[in-house]
């Protein structure tokens, strides 16, 4: 087992070297590393040492073990640098570096030469990324806005605790009741004499206009700065996007009011009324005031759209029990190292990935599998962090602990998912590209036409309609339609089993039509049994070739392998020693054992080796294959001495699952490097649309691109390293989470349980997430083919129906929160 503790009192080289032998020295420690730089030492144990023990072993030094990652005092005099100049994640070198690459967490004074240390600036990088929720290609080291649509950036990562979201969530908040303080007794003054107040009996038309000055002016410059601020960017990084329609058109609204306030003479009389100018302040902040109000809407609405991914973070307990020295005792949960022994009680969660090693328990997996049924789990069985345990107590060893959990790798790739791009988002990428500029166009054509052929006060009419025009176009509703459907539908997946890597796997699973599917480990429980062994050769007995059989597979990993060594120790038979072992890629696997050449292998193996088979012997072979049982030949000096035989139960849900499958209109086949024979039986048994055997892992990539060259659409679902190819080339490829790591990282799609109904999920979610979708586009063009001609004024003619800058205001917020809403559905 391998445990990493702090130490502290280290200073130089020679410093690591007494560390390491002394802690060398202590009983039951295999061995030991220590990093200088880090202050870190890496310690491998045959059986688990208690920290106590390391300490006593130190104690006449003036060096000291913890806990990893306690942070350190350094004991030389108090730093020049002030606190407050001082960050979390910065590092210190000496610049005389008289211990080399050594860094320091905390400024002051070197301890070998007492020279000023230095902040290293390579190291002074924040661990959380900033991206844009509608472009993820944007990444920042600093919280702010995004480049090209000016959308608050967020982090790439969701944290236990969401302190972010409220503190900007709470902030817009106070924003927007500001701005609404101010904005009402504007509105009652300028909008006032409409509803029958005598407003201007109690001050004159000049004295108003200067008190909407007033308070209009927090507003724009305090409440909504930033958004003139994002709309500047915009221009200046010519990414035209929402917020330079707003900037433009509440912008124009406030300064027209200005210089109609401070120099009245200099407007035509059509802008006039009673020989003074009609000012836009109450235009103005009205806008930004609803603008606020629909970011406050969407910022709270966008919090719940990450609330799966904080639910997979609450799984995880904040405590375990470890049992160490004979004494139960409470640790944090970053104080669990691999190898650790816990104590799981009824009603508690799983803090770590491992095997049961005393007790059984039922356990209920359904948050992280999908799977609504509790597991009865007794020991050798696996279990996972996160899930848990609902009756019996156990003991289970650690095996994967932090970063390596299955319940942390779901977390991060539902989180890399969440910020990537479909490809239907390049349609309405490709549309606000354009849009934008059109919209000013539009707002100049409807400025122009209004004071042409518009009625009186033609000019203040061409003015508001052009102000509308721009503020209700805002593209916001378009950028968010993609972005939040795969956010919600991502995490959704991942509370059901189904892990998507990349947001273009949800959007191209709908389209499947060709499901390709492995054999061993896909299909089949990939546990599989040893049958029987049978000799052709008078001169081996069964149990000499089952003993070499078992000696040369001893070294592999495939699952068959493991089957025949169980096999021969169930029957007192020990693997002996192997040399010069070697892997024949798609037929078996060779070496030397007592001297003797020894393969065991499938039939293009046999035949490689010109080895002789009679045909009652070929016949007999044949017939477990067609029981669904995988033959293996065993060849001694070139010659065929006899077979191993293994079987593979079928998975309890495949059948189902192909049902299914074929029901939602997917051809399902089976690619296998299994013989025909028991291919045939395993295809027949699940009604499969057709299947193909003896395949080695670069066949089974070419018969998927095949299938592709067909005009075909093709998902390709395996567990193994070889299927890596062909799940790389298939259109999505589909891992089983209990496979190898080769293989979920050639997958975009992994299934947790590893279960062929786990595909089902897969499907139907990939065809809701993409009708959500389509929905929240069409609402978006919909939205604007309809808001913007409105607002340039076509009703005018036929109904006398105008949309005013504060009705267009409102409408753009109301879309984006619209849009969002509907997303949160998927949940």
């Amino acid at each position: 087992m391998k445990h990493t503790y702090t130490i502290s009192g280290m200073t130089c080289n020679g410093c690591q070297a007494h560390v390491e032998e002394t802690l060398s020295k202590v009983p039951k420690v295999a061995s030991v590393s220590v990093d200088l730089s880090k202050n870190e030492a890496i310690i491998h144990m045959d059986e688990h040492v208690d920290i106590s023990t390391f300490k006593k072993a130190l104690q006449n030094s003036r060096y000291d073990i913890y806990p990893a990652g306690t942070e350190l005092e350094h004991q030389h005099p108090l730093p020049k640098v002030g606190k407050k100049d001082h960050k979390k994640g910065d590092q210190y070198y000496c610049p005389m570096l008289c211990e080399g690459d050594k860094k320091y967490d905390q400024p002051g004074d070197c301890p070998v030469c007492g020279m000023d240390l230095e902040k290293d600036s390579s190291s002074s990088q924040r661990e959380t990324k900033y991206t844009c929720p509608m472009h993820p290609e944007v990444i920042e080291d600093e919280p702010g806005s995004c480049t090209i649509c000016g959308m608050d950036l967020e982090p790439m990562t969701v944290q236990k605790e969401d302190d972010g979201d409220k503190k900007a969530y709470k902030a817009m908040l106070k924003k927007f009741w500001i701005a609404v303080v101010l904005t009402l007794p504007l509105f009652i003054i300028a909008m006032g004499p409409m509803l029958g107040l005598k407003i201007e009996a109690i001050a004159s038309r000049t004295v108003l206009g200067w008190l909407e000055f007033a308070l209009a002016t927090p507003v724009v410059f305090y409440t909504s700065g930033e958004f003139f601020k994002r709309g500047y960017k915009s221009v200046i990084n010519k990414s035209p996007n929402m917020w330079t329609l707003i900037s433009i058109g509440a912008g124009a609204a406030y300064l027209f009011s200005i210089v109609g306030l401070v120099s009245p003479d200099l407007f035509p009389p059509q802008f006039k009324t009673n020989g003074s100018v009609h000012l836009y302040f109450e235009a103005a902040a009205v806008i930004l005031t609803l603008i606020l109000l629909g970011q406050v809407l969407e910022l709270k609405a966008r919090s719940r759209t990450n609330s799966a991914i904080k639910e997979l973070l609450n799984l995880v307990p904040a405590q375990a029990t470890v049992i160490r020295d004979g004494e139960e005792k409470k640790v944090a949960l970053d104080q669990v190292f691999s190898g650790d022994i816990l104590k799981i009680k009824p009603g508690e969660k799983i803090p770590v990935d491992g095997i049961i090693s005393k007790g059984k328990a039922t356990i209920d997996e359904s948050m992280i599998t999908g799977e609504p049924v509790p597991i009865e789990k007794g020991e050798d069985d696996k279990v996972i962090g996160g899930t848990i345990n609902g009756t019996g107590s156990f003991e289970m060893k650690a095996e994967k602990v932090g970063s390596e959990t299955l319940l942390s790798q779901i977390i991060e790739m539902v989180n890399q998912a969440s910020r990537s791009k479909a490809p239907i988002q390049n349609l309405a990428d490709k549309i606000s590209r354009y849009f934008v500029p059109t919209v000013v166009s539009i707002s100049i054509i409807s400025f122009a036409a209004w004071s042409i052929w518009g009625p009186e006060p033609a000019l203040a009419y061409a003015f508001t309609n052009a102000v509308a025009v721009l503020i209700v176009a805002c593209p916001c509703a378009l950028g968010l339609a993609t972005p939040m459907s795969i956010m919600v539908g991502t995490g959704r997946g991942a509370k059901q089993g189904v892990l998507v890597k990349d947001a273009r796997a949800i959007e191209e699973m709908e389209k499947i039509d060709t499901l390709v599917i492995d054999k061993t480990g896909t299909i089949t429980e990939g546990k599989p049994k040893f049958n029987n062994v049978e000799s052709y050769a008078d001169a081996f007995a069964e149990n000499d070739i089952l003993r070499y059989a078992a000696s040369l597979e001893k070294s592999s990993e495939h699952p068959l392998a493991q089957a025949i060594v169980a096999g021969a120790q169930e029957k007192g038979l020990e693997p002996k020693e192997v040399t010069d072992f070697n892997s024949i890629t798609g037929m078996g696997i060779k070496g030397r054992v007592d001297g003797k050449e020894i393969a065991i292998g499938n039939e293009k193996l046999m035949h490689e080796y010109t080895a002789d088979v009679s045909k009652e012997q070929l016949d007999a072979a044949k017939q477990r294959q067609s029981k669904g049982e995988t033959v293996m030949f065993v060849i001694i000096d070139s010659k065929l001495a006899g077979y191993t035989s293994v079987s593979d139960p079928i998975k309890e849900t495949s059948a189902q699952a192909i049902k299914e499958l074929q029901a939602l209109g997917m051809e399902v086949h089976m690619l296998t490097g299994d013989n025909a024979n028991t291919a045939k039986a395993v295809a027949d048994q699940l009604h499969l649309d057709g299947f193909e055997a003896d395949l080695l892992p670069e066949e089974k990539f070419d018969k998927v691109k095949a299938l592709q060259n067909k005009g075909k659409k093709v998902a390709m679902a395996g567990d193994g390293i070889n299927d890596a190819p062909a799940l790389a080339q298939a259109d999505v490829g589909i891992a089983m989470g209990t496979g190898t790591d080769v293989a979920i990282e050639s997958a975009s799609l992994t299934l947790v349980k590893g279960n062929l109904d786990g595909i089902v999920r897969a499907r139907k979610l990939s065809e809701d997430v993409m009708k959500n979708i389509k929905q929240n586009l069409f609402f978006a063009f919909f939205y604007n083919m309809l808001g913007v001609p409105i607002a340039a004024g076509v009703l005018f003619p036929l109904f006398g129906l105008l949309l005013s800058p504060m009705l267009a205001a409102l409408a753009m917020s109301l879309s984006s929160v619209s849009v969002i809403g509907n997303a949160l559905r998927l949940r």
